[in-house]
């Protein structure tokens, strides 16, 4: 996407927001703080996604304004200054004289004039679209503003804002449906995933530790320009029926399943896929009837991503695989439908079939409107993922036991169904064996 499309894309989301606010609004977004890692150290920056969204800003202490039917100008960049000391510690800034060029801004000032020009902003506006609750210091600091105004309103003749209105509300349904140029950036965003899962997987083999793979998967996507969407999943053996095992830190066995859940983020979108494949390249017979089953009941899930389905069809059609298939294999016990009312199969698979994917792994937007499933539209990005954790209970057969099995896609909604992101990662048994048997590159 070229620098021209973001900006024309960003300008259109700007409008569309302040069209939704009105003339007698204001919109005040400030960006994620940096975080304290430990002592002096901090965790890598991530700038808040519905800033990034609005702006393409990454630099953290700055504040998004956005004034509709201003005539001094709409919207507003506060940001940090240049500062040569600071820079040589901690990098180079776009500083306040540059914000309205690279950031497409209608004017720019210092953050350290907030207090001083913020309440200003704030006079004459009926509404403040503003996300309560996110940072109580940021909240105190509102509140403060807004008493000051409040207290000078009776001589400047200007009146305070009545009425706090959530922007995650507006932003959120507005991210939900993605434009053609966000599905091209998941589209390379799932592309990066992909290979880093396929490089992973051809080099795995028994006696590599669960670390190797994850350092695989974030080195590949590093070398495509992107970095990790959330921290590796890499689960051999009884490790991939932990739901989000993160420690990473156990030595693959000959015979063993290794569950595979990582995403590369490029220019600010999310990939996230799950493979699970064996450590020596061959299912075992037990092993190929848990994964057959779950890949049975995703491909069931994939097909109901189409537009007027509701959100939850894509889960009941992969609970009703699975259930059948639970039985069939011995692990549960009774009539199928009356399994599936009483959530017996929640004994196995125990989370949701799917969840948005965009900016975050798990985006923003209801799930449901006025208590009922939404329905699907084109545009709306989930992920497709069942999952088996077998355990290791007494009553369960032995060569089931402690075997988790997940298989993750992710998908668009189209005009007329759907479009599979990620399907260039093998998941039949047959491609995923093949693939395994590819030459190995030496450690």
């Amino acid at each position: 996407m070229t620098t021209k499309t973001i900006r024309t894309e960003r300008r259109r989301r700007r409008k569309t927001l302040m069209r939704i606010m009105g003339n007698e609004a204001i919109a005040i977004l400030p960006a994620a703080p940096s975080r304290t890692r430990s002592r002096d150290t901090e965790y890598r920056y991530r700038q808040d996604s519905d800033f990034k969204y609005l702006s393409g800003f990454d630099e953290p202490e700055s504040l998004l304004v956005l004034i509709p039917g201003r005539p001094a100008g709409e919207y507003l960049v506060f940001c940090r200054d240049r500062d040569p000391q600071q820079e040589t510690w901690h990098g180079r800034r776009v500083g306040v004289e540059r914000a309205p060029e690279v950031l497409d801004a209608d004017d720019a000032f210092p953050i350290s004039d907030l207090d001083d020009i913020l309440p200003g902003l704030l006079e004459g506006r009926q509404k403040v679209f503003y996300s309560m609750g996110r940072d109580t210091a940021f909240d105190a600091r509102m509140m403060g503003w807004l008493n000051r105004v409040r207290a000078h309103a009776p001589r400047t003749g200007l009146k305070a804002p009545s009425t706090f209105v959530s922007l995650d509300f507006h932003l959120h349904e507005m991210r939900l449906i993605k434009s053609r140029a966000e599905i091209s950036l998941l589209r390379k965003a799932a592309k990066i995933s992909a290979d880093g899962h396929r490089h992973a997987m051809q080099q795995a083999e028994p006696g590599h530790m669960e670390y190797e793979v994850e350092a695989r998967l974030i080195g590949e996507y590093k070398r495509r320009g992107a970095t990790h969407s959330f921290l590796p999943i890499v689960g051999g053996g009884d490790n991939g029926c932990i739901l989000h095992y993160t420690e990473n830190n156990r030595e693959l066995s000959d015979g063993d399943l290794v569950l595979v859940d990582s995403g590369a983020e490029y220019e600010g979108y999310a990939g996230d896929i799950t493979r699970t494949w064996p450590v020596n390249g061959t299912f075992t017979k037990a092993q190929r009837d848990i994964y057959q089953l779950v890949l049975d009941s995703q491909l069931a899930a994939i097909e109901q991503v189409k537009p007027g389905n509701h959100f939850n069809d894509p889960h009941e059609a992969a609970v009703k695989v699975l259930t059948k298939g639970l039985v069939k294999l011995g692990l549960l016990k009774g009539q199928p439908a009356a399994l599936r009312k009483e959530e017996a199969y929640r004994r196995f698979y125990m989370h949701r079939t799917s969840h948005w994917l965009g900016m975050d792994v798990h985006d923003v937007g209801e799930y449901r409107i006025d208590g009922e499933w939404r329905l699907l539209e084109p545009g709306m990005v989930i992920t497709i993922e069942p999952g088996l954790y077998i355990g290791d209970s007494k009553d369960i057969p032995k060569a089931y036991r402690n075997l988790g099995v997940r298989i993750e896609d992710d998908v668009v909604v189209t005009k007329t169904g759907h479009e599979v992101l990620t399907d260039s990662v093998p998941k039949s048994i047959g491609a995923i064996e093949a693939e395994m048997a590819q030459q190995k590159p030496r450690r």
